[in-house]
């Protein structure tokens, strides 16, 4: 990590992983926030009970709030390919920005830049695959829409880093409601196989659509 922009800021808000747990998932957020000292003040807060492995700025500064080997509490309640407990398999990183509610906005190139250079060594440390690498709103996507339709999925997938579709996959249609549940449960999200597209169904395709579907939010 010596080319990268980082400082070292540590949060209490972490616990052992459990013994023996391997770390097979990293986890992209953004803080939703107006600035990094907001984000800084409730990751490091005790009395938040929240925290990442990492937060970047805008500027492409990074911060190493909790050790690596150590269970940030970045993901709440979450699922992944047959998985509940994501916090103590995962790395979280933070990306700085304003979100939803205050003003969502492109992330800076500096700070996919950043992002890319830093994940490529947690991936490389802990041999993580590119399509484990995930957003907020896939994990848990009843409650959460980060980092987001503007986050540069492609641009990572670039860098193998992530993972993007061609345009074949893009193209295909399904014949039913049970089988996009069945594909999106194959995929690794948590969603029904009711054959109805319900609310939770609904939430779950639009966190697949803001993935790799991202200038059309339908939740169809």
């Amino acid at each position: 990590m010596d080319d990268l922009r980082l400082v070292q800021t540590l949060s209490p808000n972490q616990e052992p992983r459990s013994k023996g747990g391997a770390v097979d998932i990293l986890v992209l957020h953004y803080t939703d926030t107006v600035d990094a000292a907001s984000a800084l003040e409730i990751l490091c807060d005790p009395a938040r009970k929240v925290s990442a492995h990492y937060l970047i700025e805008e500027s492409g500064v990074i911060h190493s709030l909790v050790p690596e080997s150590q269970c940030a509490w970045h993901a709440g309640i979450s699922f992944w390919d047959g998985a509940t407990n994501i916090n103590d398999r995962s790395i979280g990183i933070e990306l700085v920005n304003p979100g939803h509610l205050n003003g969502y906005r492109p992330f800076p190139a500096v700070q996919i830049e950043a992002l890319i250079a830093l994940s490529k060594g947690i991936l490389s440390r802990h041999k993580i695959p590119p399509q484990r690498v995930l957003g907020h709103s896939d994990v848990a996507p009843q409650r959460k829409k980060d980092p987001g339709e503007l986050f540069p999925w492609q641009r990572l997938a670039m860098e193998s880093v992530a993972i993007w579709p061609n345009l074949v996959m893009q193209r295909r249609t399904l014949s039913s409601i049970a089988i996009l549940q069945a594909k999106l449960a194959a995929f690794g999200y948590a969603v029904p196989q009711s054959g109805v597209l319900d609310d939770e169904t609904r939430h779950v395709v639009l966190a697949f659509q803001r993935r790799f579907r991202p200038y059309l939010l339908s939740g169809l």
